[in-house]
């Protein structure tokens, strides 16, 4: 279940929350800021040469592949990150997980294999509103300002179709060989959800861990708004480059 309860904390005590975890804050910005992936946006130069000139069925290296795009993946970590936060029940992980994962593979399928063109940067500004959105999510800030909360699976589903586009715009930007193209999108798409698996079980292994110290409610709203801040840089940056490159 998810709870609100944060969002009724009294200025005070946010304040100084906010105080004992700019650091956490901090962080976040350094690691969204200075990482490689968001400054090359794409793939890796070694993994690009091998997707130009994989031909025929080349289902490990393509489930490998989509495993090791979704554990480095930050963006759509921070997104689940922000969707499991307040879950405590498996069968709410379960969920919320499998309603993202039919999101993204249904447009990651569509995406690569219909040829539909998307600008990348508008598709990965989105997915940095994704998470500004789950944050603002979990800090109760949709029922204080509207007087109602959102729908969150629809909220999951919706946001999963268009972190599917971001994924389907990383192979879209090479020329892939017909010969073995479904099999190998496919094989990428089960990579993509095997990587989400293993992260996800670091991800509430870590936060179950935490959820054992009495810092945990402490420091829930400096964690989101942590959360929001790397959100809104990711959707910055993503908007500066969808303005360069016009």
């Amino acid at each position: 279940m998810q709870t609100d309860s944060i969002g009724c904390q009294p200025p005070i005590n946010q304040a100084r929350e906010l105080k004992l975890s700019g650091l956490a804050v901090l962080i976040a910005l350094l690691a969204v800021t200075f990482s490689s992936n968001v400054f090359a946006h794409g793939v890796a130069e070694s993994d690009a040469s091998f997707i130009e000139s994989a031909s025929g069925q080349q289902l490990l290296p393509f489930i490998y592949l989509g495993a090791k795009h979704m554990v480095t993946g930050y963006d759509h970590l921070l997104f689940l990150l922000g969707v499991v936060f307040f879950l405590y029940r498996m069968k709410d992980v379960t969920l919320y997980v499998t309603l993202f994962a039919i999101g993204h593979s249904s447009t990651l399928l569509y995406g690569v294999l219909s040829g539909t063109d998307v600008n990348p940067y508008l598709v990965d500004a989105i997915i940095g509103f994704s998470v500004v959105y789950k944050a603002l999510d979990n800090l109760g800030a949709y029922r204080r300002w509207f007087g109602v909360r959102p729908d969150t699976r629809a909220a999951v589903l919706i946001f999963g179709f268009f972190h599917g586009f971001g994924l389907a715009t990383k192979l879209q930007d090479f020329t892939l060989s017909a010969d073995g193209l479904v099999a190998n999108i496919l094989a990428f798409n089960v990579g993509v959800e095997i990587g989400q698996l293993l992260a996800l079980s670091a991800i509430l292994i870590l936060i179950n861990l935490w959820r054992r110290s009495p810092s945990f409610e402490r420091h829930t709203f400096a964690t989101n708004v942590a959360l929001m801040t790397s959100g809104f840089l990711l959707f910055g940056y993503q908007l500066s480059g969808y303005w360069l490159s016009a």
